[in-house]
């Protein structure tokens, strides 16, 4: 049974999986380059001088920042994408209750829709991966910071760590979005994938607590410390601040998101009519917010404090470091981009019996799609709210102890390149699959829902 009903489920939400087919291969690849990248210049059969000039520009350490970077932003990608394509099949897995399923039953057919998206898309992002740290690693040498004496080769240790990254963590995260749901009676899974599930949880508040107590704890620590060793510790505190936004979600999301709807309220119709879904969905919304939140947490910081460090000394570093420095910051912000892009977009498709039903009732297409645009307006506006007050707060410690002041410099064309992109990928992600549904007739789409 479980084979036809994790079948059946899979043909009805194919864009929820291949959303999530799409960050397990985006993972697989960053992991598999970041892999044969350390171990390439890990300095094994060389000369003194050419482990010499991997240390000087601390190529070895960056490599295994990178890594452990990758991995914990694929953990993240994967889990938020395999979540919200699991919990968009309550409904049908509600009705397979009511009609006998076991509880573990629904769990294998989590377990088997995880392990047959995220295998494939493994192992081609293992192959893509060989790839890209190819050209990575040409690129270290082209700015003069591996010597000519290191050779690239591919790394078989890649393979393990993709699999494990991308499948294991899909099938947990299948395994833990189904697992309270499976428990349900069938007529409570019924009420919940009907109107959602409400609060949430003890354990979740209390984790995401204390992660943004350990941020605010060791941003002041920081703060007592020497510039060079408080930097070192800024990643840490921006990990932390990123994991507490995501388990806190609603709770967080919602005062800011009443700020910006409150503000988008007064441009009419549609925008109130964006704000209305925006207030009455928290958890909906806190899903497609949080990876917004690091795209801007993330590439804020790191852009920050370059030109801090610019505006006050005159110089941001040196050139090649500089590279690798924001080559790995674009590598996170696009990890947190795709998840907000399948994110937003698979809630969009989530919605298409709503968006039919604005059509019946006489809806004009313009309306939905402007109401569509100031949805993506309050998702920007909350990203960039909470994703600058976490950037702030990372950097402020750190700045302080270097410069004498906590707050950054950031000329204003960054901020506005940060600002349009996000608008833009919260714009296209939402707008595209209203646009779809609006192409086909609402009677149909409403009667297929």
């Amino acid at each position: 049974m479980t084979f036809q009903l994790a079948r059946a489920t899979f043909r009805a939400h194919r864009p929820a999986f291949a959303g999530t087919a799409v960050a397990a291969l985006f993972a697989a690849t960053v992991v598999s380059a970041a892999t044969t990248l350390l171990v390439a210049t890990d300095g094994e059969g060389l000369s003194a001088a050419a482990r010499r000039t991997l240390a000087e520009h601390g190529v070895g350490s960056t490599a295994a920042v990178l890594l452990i970077g990758s991995v914990y932003m694929s953990i993240f990608v994967v889990a938020s994408t395999m979540s919200t394509a699991v919990a968009q099949q309550h409904r049908e897995l509600a009705l397979a209750r009511t009609v006998g399923a076991r509880p573990r039953q629904i769990r294998r057919t989590a377990i088997r829709q995880a392990v047959a998206t995220a295998v494939p898309a493994a192992s081609v992002g293992c192959v893509c991966g060989a790839v890209v740290g190819r050209w990575w690693f040409d690129a270290m040498v082209a700015h003069g910071l591996v010597p000519d004496e290191v050779r690239f080769s591919f790394s078989w240790v890649a393979i393990p760590a993709c699999l494990a990254v991308a499948v294991v963590t899909s099938c947990a995260a299948a395994f833990l979005a189904s697992l309270r749901f499976s428990l349900l009676r069938p007529a409570m899974a019924l009420d919940e994938a009907a109107s959602g599930r409400r609060g949430l949880g003890l354990p979740r508040t209390l984790l995401g607590l204390v992660a943004t107590a350990g941020a605010v704890l060791l941003a002041i620590l920081l703060s007592r410390q020497p510039a060079d060793d408080a930097g070192e510790g800024a990643f840490l505190v921006l990990i932390l601040f990123c994991v507490g936004a995501g388990l806190l979600g609603p709770r967080l999301m919602g005062p800011a998101a009443r700020v910006v709807s409150a503000c988008v309220g007064r441009f009419g119709s549609s925008a109130r009519l964006a704000m209305l879904n925006v207030r009455s969905q928290p958890r909906r919304f806190s899903a497609a917010v949080v990876p917004l939140v690091l795209v801007v947490g993330f590439g804020l910081t790191k852009i920050g404090m370059h030109t801090t460090a610019q505006h006050h000394t005159g110089s941001a570093g040196s050139r090649g470091e500089l590279w690798m420095d924001y080559a790995g910051t674009s590598l996170y912000a696009g990890f947190a981009a795709i998840a907000a892009a399948n994110t937003l977009a698979m809630i969009s498709f989530e919605r298409r019996r709503d968006v039919a039903l604005l059509r019946v009732v006489g809806t004009l297409p313009g309306q939905v799609r402007a109401m569509a645009a100031w949805e993506a307006v309050v998702v920007a506006g909350t990203a960039l709210l909470v994703g600058g007050a976490i950037s702030v707060g990372t950097m402020a410690p750190i700045l302080d102890t270097a410069f004498g002041s906590p707050l950054p410099h950031i000329p204003w064309p960054v901020l506005a390149a940060v600002v349009g992109g996000t608008i833009l990928l919260a714009g296209l992600a939402t707008g595209l699959p209203v646009h779809r549904v609006l192409r086909q007739r609402a009677i149909t789409v409403v009667q297929a829902a």
